[in-house]
C-alpha cells in the first residue's frame, strides 16, 4: 500500500510539474500565479500597423488599462506604448511609435470588460508575398513568427481575431490584381495552423491622398475571404505630407477605433 501510495504521489507532481503557466496551482506550489482568460489578437501587416503616428511622451509613462501585451519572453506584461516594441521582425526601436492597437485595445475593453492580450508583429516595408508561409525573403520568416508568437498568447486565451493592416508595397499596378489571392492565402493559413479555422481577420484601408486603386482592392476582401471585413481609413490624417504614406497620431487613433468597432460587432455581437 506503501508504494502504491508513493506512485499516487508521484503521478501528482508530474502533473503539477506539467500544467501551463496559466494555470492555478495549489497554494505553496509557486510563488506567483499567471492568469488565464485573455482575448488574444493577432496585430501584423506593415508600418501603420507597426505605428508611425507620433507618440506623447504621457503615452509611454502609463499601463493601459484592461489590456495586456506579449513580450519578447513569450509571457504577457501590462501593455504599454510603443506596442510594437516587442515584435520579432521590427525595424529600429525608436520607428516604433503610436498604432492603431493602442485605441483599439482601449475601446474594446472599456465596452466588453475583457482582458485583452495583444501579440503586435509587424514591420514597416512589407510585402504580402513576404508573409506567406513558403517565403523565403527574411530570416527569421515573418509568417512562422507570427504562429510562433501568437500560439505563446493563445497558452492564455483564445484568439479572438486577427488585424492586417499592409498594402502600400503592393499597390503597383502589377501587383494588385494578385493581392487578394495572396492574401487570401495568409489568412486561410494563418486559420489552419493557429486551429481558429473562422476566426475573424480584418484588414485597414490605406491612406486615402495615395491609394484610391489600392483602397477599392481592399474593399473586395469579403469576397474573397470568408468572415472578414476592412475598416475604413477615410478622414486619417497625415503623419507629414502628401508624399508620405503613414498616418499621424490622430489618424492612427481613429483607424484604430474603427478596428474595435469591426471587432465588437464580429466578436462580440455589439452595433
Amino acid at each position: 500500500m506503501k508504494n502504491i501510495a508513493k506512485v499516487i504521489l508521484l503521478v501528482v507532481a508530474a502533473l503539477l510539474f506539467a500544467m501551463p503557466d496559466c494555470v492555478a496551482r495549489p497554494k505553496g506550489k509557486r510563488k506567483a500565479k499567471t492568469e488565464c482568460g485573455y482575448d488574444v489578437y493577432l496585430l501584423i501587416g506593415q508600418s501603420n500597423m507597426a505605428g508611425r503616428g507620433r507618440l506623447l511622451e504621457a503615452d509611454t509613462l502609463k499601463d493601459i488599462k484592461g489590456v495586456w501585451l506579449l513580450n519578447d519572453e513569450g509571457k504577457p506584461e501590462p501593455a504599454r506604448n510603443p506596442l510594437n516594441k516587442y515584435s520579432s521582425i521590427r525595424k529600429s526601436y525608436k520607428m516604433q511609435q503610436m498604432s492603431p492597437g493602442y485605441s483599439f485595445a482601449t475601446k474594446v475593453h472599456k465596452a466588453t470588460g475583457r482582458k485583452l492580450l495583444l501579440v503586435h508583429n509587424a514591420r514597416g516595408g512589407t510585402k504580402v508575398s513576404w508573409w506567406l508561409p513558403e517565403s523565403d525573403y527574411a530570416d527569421p520568416n515573418y509568417y512562422s513568427e507570427a504562429v510562433r508568437r501568437a500560439k505563446e498568447a493563445m497558452k492564455y486565451g483564445e484568439l479572438k481575431a486577427i488585424l492586417w493592416h499592409q498594402g502600400c508595397s503592393d499597390s503597383g499596378k502589377n501587383n494588385r490584381p494578385l493581392y487578394m489571392e495572396r492574401l487570401a492565402k495568409l489568412a486561410e493559413n494563418l486559420r489552419k495552423d493557429l486551429n481558429a479555422p473562422n476566426v475573424p481577420f480584418i484588414a485597414g484601408e490605406l491612406a486615402y491622398w495615395r491609394y484610391t486603386e489600392m483602397n477599392k482592392v481592399i474593399r473586395t476582401i469579403s469576397h474573397h475571404i470568408p468572415n472578414s471585413d476592412y475598416v475604413s481609413a477615410e478622414g486619417c490624417d497625415m503623419l507629414k505630407d502628401e508624399s508620405d504614406p503613414h498616418f499621424g497620431r490622430e489618424g492612427q487613433l481613429l483607424i484604430g477605433e474603427r478596428y474595435a468597432d469591426k471587432v465588437l460587432k464580429m466578436v462580440y455581437g455589439v452595433k
